[in-house]
């Protein structure tokens, strides 16, 4: 029997992060988990630190965390608070990689759930990849998508006989 007590979503704001909310979403609601939905925030004091500007950073570094904890807000639902028990965190970290699997290791999570862009060749070798390093060093099952994602999720039984 698979037992989900606890849901990361990855979210970085993009579309296949949306995607991954989905997926998410429905997984805590058809097994009763707790739904933790994680952004990580780019450090800016660490990548810009030998760069001379080192007196702007502080304040770069709060507008940063404040527009994600904004883009939080937007995202998660009344819905997802209540029926979910989701929580919205945010975290300042050099690795996002690194933050989700601290995260996860940290708050007992059963699966993480994720969107990755695909990238391929020199690209992804230049940036390589948040959700492959996560798959790697995850101690739970990693879900990845990308858009456009095979759909599986299909309508609430409920839904489905209360539009009928």
């Amino acid at each position: 029997m698979v037992v989900l007590r606890n849901i990361l979503v990855a979210a970085d704001f993009e579309e296949t992060s949306g995607a991954a909310l989905d997926y998410g979403r429905n997984l805590a609601h058809s097994y009763g988990s707790t739904l933790h939905i994680l952004h990580a925030v780019e450090n800016v004091l660490v990548r810009f630190a030998g760069e001379g500007a080192l007196a702007l950073l502080p304040d770069l570094q709060a507008a940063v965390e404040s527009d994600a904890r904004k883009r939080m807000e937007a995202l998660v639902t009344a819905w997802d608070r209540t029926t979910l028990r989701a929580k919205a965190v945010i975290v300042t970290a050099p690795e996002p990689a690194e933050a989700i699997v601290e995260y996860a290791k940290e708050h007992d999570i059963d699966l993480i759930v994720m969107g990755t862009h695909g990238r391929r060749g020199f690209t992804h070798m230049v940036m390589g990849s948040v959700a492959e390093r996560v798959v790697r060093t995850a101690p739970c099952p990693v879900l990845t998508m990308r858009r456009p994602e095979r759909e599986f999720i299909g309508p609430d039984a409920l839904l489905a006989v209360a539009s009928a």
